[in-house]
């Protein structure tokens, strides 16, 4: 693994984006269906993917982030997943995005499955909290299945959602 490389399950390598993956992060975000639950848009270009990515500090500040998912066998960009801080509420959550021809092969199970792990471990998250719309069924039952529980209805950008966390294991 490289340096850039920060965990691997069976299929996958996650490591950090870079400017590199500007290429990949405006393909994902184009697809309507991709970004239809998550209240972003595209990105109006390649360009303003680089800038985003070029500016995006969480690595540096926090030591964790959104990570690009890999698959090992072929090296293919399938999309991203990983923590993120959120200092007003003091809370870690836990987000994934995948091109929809990777979805439904188990893809952002393990590799949310991974990043909580790595989350709880090396940096000792008290709680990691997951957000959907009501909606996104796809989304909420990858939240269920890496064992997040339901804590109850929240306003996701004007929308109804749902809040599930899971606590750290003693």
């Amino acid at each position: 693994m490289s340096k850039a490389m920060l965990l691997e399950t069976e299929r996958l390598y996650l490591r950090e984006m870079t400017a590199e993956d500007a290429g990949d992060l405006y393909a994902l975000n184009a697809d309507p269906e991709v970004i239809q639950f998550t209240g972003d848009g595209p990105f109006e270009t390649v360009a303003q993917a680089r800038a985003f990515l070029e500016a995006y500090d969480h690595y540096r500040r926090y030591g964790f982030g959104r990570w690009a998912v890999i698959r090992k066998e072929d090296g293919a960009f399938l999309g991203w997943c990983g923590l993120k801080y959120t200092p007003e509420l003091d809370e870690y959550d836990i987000g994934f995005r995948i091109f929809r021809w990777f979805w439904n092969q188990g893809y952002t199970t393990e590799a949310a499955r991974a990043c909580l792990q790595l989350g709880f471990g090396r940096f000792g998250m008290p709680a990691i909290v997951g957000r959907a719309r009501r909606e996104n069924l796809a989304s909420i039952r990858v939240l269920e299945k890496v064992g997040l529980s339901y804590v109850g209805p929240l306003d996701f950008e004007g929308e109804e959602g749902v809040l599930y966390r899971k606590m750290k294991v003693p």
